[in-house]
């Protein structure tokens, strides 16, 4: 993993990814130095809420030599990527799906050669960015396609395909086509764009009949323009499309070349009486803002809670406090007591989600037993929390399990991105239930209550969907805790015998009013009938939805999974995913670039939700004399400030004392002293970096490498191709060029070496420092650059003419200060560290001041360790 995050942030290939819809986003894809991109097309066809997506963008370089074109795309989280082929002047280079660890291998193999590699990364709350490059020559063409799959899931009535548009520059031949046949019929077909402007209204086609939805959006040049005249695109937004199937019956059953897939949605049931009880974090780090967001969210939830409802608050910090010790029916006169108790909510000491947890579950329990809520009624957890918890997480999840015995959900919200989001999710998905991140972000109170509105409206509970054991094999989930009005229960399997044609259901659930019990049939030879009239079908759907459900079903009861019962689990999902040539966890693809192009191998490799974004995506570093270079992803912008001290001072760049890691960096500057000038240029010219749980420390200098290892030295030179392994240690020294670093699980660091002319008058040589994977280190960490290792945010107003014409001033509001900042540019010396590529930022003068905390003075040290 640490290979591959180094390989994301010194790539030409960088594939980033992280909830059933569709997004596409197209960055960078610009005229720039001679590229011109002049086809961009998605083509969505959707067969029984299946959907395979290709994206194609053709680029051509007109200029007169060769130069570096951009392919960037989101994915929805949940979709699986099947296929990304580069076809360069008529030439297809094909991606191929291998296991991770030969995927692993090979881009190793390519480093050593000093071959670039790439990462599918998290991009957003529901995205995951796919993105590539390559070099072009002169009067060359390059085609990109991208093929992904994905079942949509059906919610609040609707199937939803959300595709992020933002070309950035004109494109001749732009456009959207999507194609949907649904067997049972379409009801409804809608498509909407944030950035639609009447003129743009109606260019939108859409027609539907029957069976077949066509969705097209086709813009000409002009159209795309903000005005007659100008240069920039108006396609920038959200384009949405929405449809829903017709239900004459709860079920529709498809039977296909030896597999099926059974789609159940009743409809028209009473709703059943619901008891809820909200677990709450109040612990002190909850921010006030955080609090804010849920208040707003619970005061909004009371207004849709139904008067048949039961419902109560539990709200954790060091202490457990109950608004009533027992649940409590909605009447108008307890919502109206609820609302008073949810205003005066504060956050209050530690993180006891132990006591939380257990008091609400206890309450449930007692309230089912002494028969003060419905007999026939559905009763959920919903657990919102932003932090760690105070006692040990296994016990917590041990005792969870026993006490709820399977009785019902329990739903784990993490607010931002300190929490442990892995464990809310293993807790969750052992007991019926599933975990959601709500981003701190301003609509958190929205999210909040988006995802209550999910849940709030049972129709079933206990529902069994029972298919002949003796016919049926390679099962999916079908059974389920409770069914939700407006979502959708999918199941799949195979026959034994691939000529059986037929298929009974069995159904059981229990409603608000008694139980639902019925039998249903299907053959093939119905199925056939229902697919007469389709012409695109894209290959055996239903065989391939099968492995999609399969393996997306595997992965999660993974994560709870321990032992023999995971390695097994992990078995399947890698040989299907292998199979049906999936990008999943378990797989990735490789692009191998031809030889002429560079000779470039990428990895496409899917992340695990859980990570956190900000903190994987923000890489930060430290280059030149010495400037610092903070990347802001959610900005898609950068800060920078430089250092002015003199040679021989020692500055502390990373201090952890969670992992023991510190990193210091000593300056040397010219040979000789610029009488002309009034800051003298200052370098990096030795580098420490300890581990001291591990007992390590590595020395960095422009001319040698030393490893100490307790007592033990080793030493090398820039001229070694070294790749070293040890316990606690990773190290791979790339000759002349950089050195990769990995001490225990903490984060990585890339250090590159800056080589002169040996005569050279003035200049000597020096050091650059990267970080990878700073989400590695603790919340504890600090220094001149770790303490930006947590997500920062800033504000730019009043943006105006500087002293320089090409670089306008503004004013930032960041951290509370408000300080007065250049548009600049500072070298990234990771892919070229002779020339470097100039970064665009926002230049913090005065040494940081106003951005660091303290004053870069605070950061000087006696000595490098």
């Amino acid at each position: 993993k640490q290979m591959l995050l180094w390989s994301c942030l010194r790539s030409h290939i960088c594939c980033y990814l992280s909830p059933f819809f569709f997004f596409f986003s197209f960055f960078n894809l610009q005229v720039v130095n001679g590229i011109e991109i002049y086809s961009m097309k998605i083509d969505s066809k959707i067969t029984s809420r299946f959907a395979h997506n290709v994206i194609t963008s053709r680029a051509v370089n007109r200029g007169n030599v060769h130069k570096e074109v951009f392919f960037d795309v989101e994915l929805p989280k949940t979709a699986f990527i099947t296929n990304f082929s580069m076809t360069i002047d008529g030439v297809t280079y094909p991606g191929t799906i291998k296991e991770k660890e030969v995927a692993k291998k090979q881009y190793e193999k390519a480093v050593s050669k000093g071959q670039t590699a790439g990462l599918v990364k998290a991009s957003g709350r529901k995205t995951e960015k796919f993105t590539v490059s390559v070099n072009i020559e002169a009067a060359s063409k390059v085609t990109f396609e991208l093929t992904y799959e994905e079942l949509l899931k059906r919610q609040f009535g609707k199937y939803e395909m959300f595709i992020k548009v933002k070309p950035k520059q004109l494109v001749k031949d732009f456009e959207i086509e999507v194609n949907i046949f649904e067997p049972q019929g379409i009801t409804e077909l809608e498509a909407e764009g944030t950035f639609i402007t009447n003129d743009l209204q109606n260019i939108i086609k859409k027609t539907f009949s029957d069976k077949k939805g066509h969705i097209s959006f086709r813009p000409t040049l002009d159209q795309q323009r903000t005005c007659a005249n100008c240069s920039q695109s108006v396609l920038d937004g959200d384009f949405t499309v929405r449809y829903d199937v017709k239900r004459t019956a709860p079920d529709d059953l498809q039977i296909v070349n030896g597999y099926f897939v059974h789609f159940f949605a009743p409809t028209n049931l009473p709703k059943l009486p619901k008891n809820v009880i909200f677990v709450i974090d109040i612990s002190g780090s909850m921010s006030g803002r955080e609090i804010q967001q849920t208040r707003e969210a619970l005061l909004k939830i009371l207004d849709d809670i139904k008067e048949d409802d039961f419902f109560n608050f539990i709200l954790f910090g060091s202490e457990v406090q109950t608004w009533k010790e027992t649940l409590i029916k909605a009447t108008p006169e307890n919502l109206d007591e609820a609302r008073k108790f949810v205003r005066g909510i504060d956050t209050a000491g530690m993180t006891n989600l132990h006591g939380g947890i257990m008091r609400g579950i206890d309450m449930l329990n007692a309230a089912h037993e002494r028969n003060l809520v419905h007999k026939r009624s559905a009763s959920i957890i919903i657990m919102l929390t932003d932090g760690q918890p105070n006692v040990g997480k296994f016990e917590i999840q041990e005792h969870v399990k026993k006490a709820i015995e399977g009785k019902y959900p329990l739903y784990n919200l993490g607010f931002g991105y300190g929490v442990d989001y892995s464990f809310l999710e293993k807790m969750a998905l052992e007991n019926k239930g599933l975990a959601r991140r709500i981003y701190p972000d301003s609509d958190a109170a929205l999210q909040l209550q988006g995802f209550y509105d999910e849940v709030s409206n049972p129709m079933l509970t206990d529902i069994e969907l029972n298919y002949p054991e003796n016919e049926i094999s390679d099962l999916t989930k079908n059974s389920f805790k409770h069914f939700y009005d407006g979502s959708e229960i999918v199941v799949a399997g195979r026959f034994i015998d691939n000529n059986q044609n037929h298929l009974t259901v069995d159904v059981r659930g229990e409603g608000a009013n008694d139980a639902l019990s019925y039998t249903t049939q299907q053959d093939a030879q119905q199925t056939d009938k229902a697919f007469q009239e389709q012409e695109y079908i894209f290959g055996d759907y239903i065989e391939r939805l099968w492995a999609y459900l399969t393996i997306e079903q595997l992965l999660e009861k993974r994560i709870a999974a321990t032992g023999e019962e995971k390695e097994n689990l992990t078995a399947k999902a890698l040989d299907l995913s292998l199979k049906y040539k999936f990008v999943t966890p378990l797989t990735s693809m490789v692009v191998t670039k031809p030889e002429d192009y560079n000779n470039q191998d990428g990895i496409a490799d899917k992340p695990i939700e859980g990570i956190d974004i900000f903190k994987i995506l923000l890489y930060l570093r430290i280059d030149g004399d010495p400037h610092f270079i903070i990347s802001v992803p959610q900005k898609e912008d950068a800060i920078c400030f430089n250092i002015n001290e003199n040679p021989g001072a020692v500055l502390n760049l990373i201090n952890d004392p969670v992992t023991g890691i510190t990193v210091n960096g000593e300056l040397i500057g010219d040979k000789r002293a610029n009488s002309d000038a009034k800051i003298q240029n200052t370098y990096f010219g030795k580098l420490g970096i300890a581990n001291k749980h591990l007992d390590l420390k590595l020395t960095v200098t422009p001319e040698k490498i030393t490893i100490q290892n307790g007592n033990e030295k080793t030493g090398f030179t820039w001229l070694d191709s070294v790749t070293l392994q040890q316990e606690g240690l990773t190290l791979i020294i790339n000759r002349k060029k950089n050195l990769v670093l990995s001490m225990g699980s903490s984060a990585s660091f890339v250090i590159v070496l800056h080589q002169v002319w040996k005569k050279h008058p003035l200049h000597q040589d020096f050091l650059g420092l990267y970080t990878l994977e700073s989400d590695k280190l603790s919340e504890q960490t600090h220094g001149l650059l770790g303490q930006f290792f947590h997500p920062i945010d800033f504000t730019i107003l009043e943006i105006h003419p500087g002293s320089d014409p090409k670089k306008p001033d503004a004013t930032m509001i960041v951290k509370n200060n408000e300080l007065t900042v250049t548009r600049g540019w500072q070298k990234d010396y990771r892919r070229d560290p002779k020339h470097g590529v100039d970064i665009p930022c926002w230049f913090v003068h005065n040494n940081g001041a106003g951005l660091i905390d303290g004053v870069h003075t605070d950061y000087i040290v006696s000595s490098l360790f």
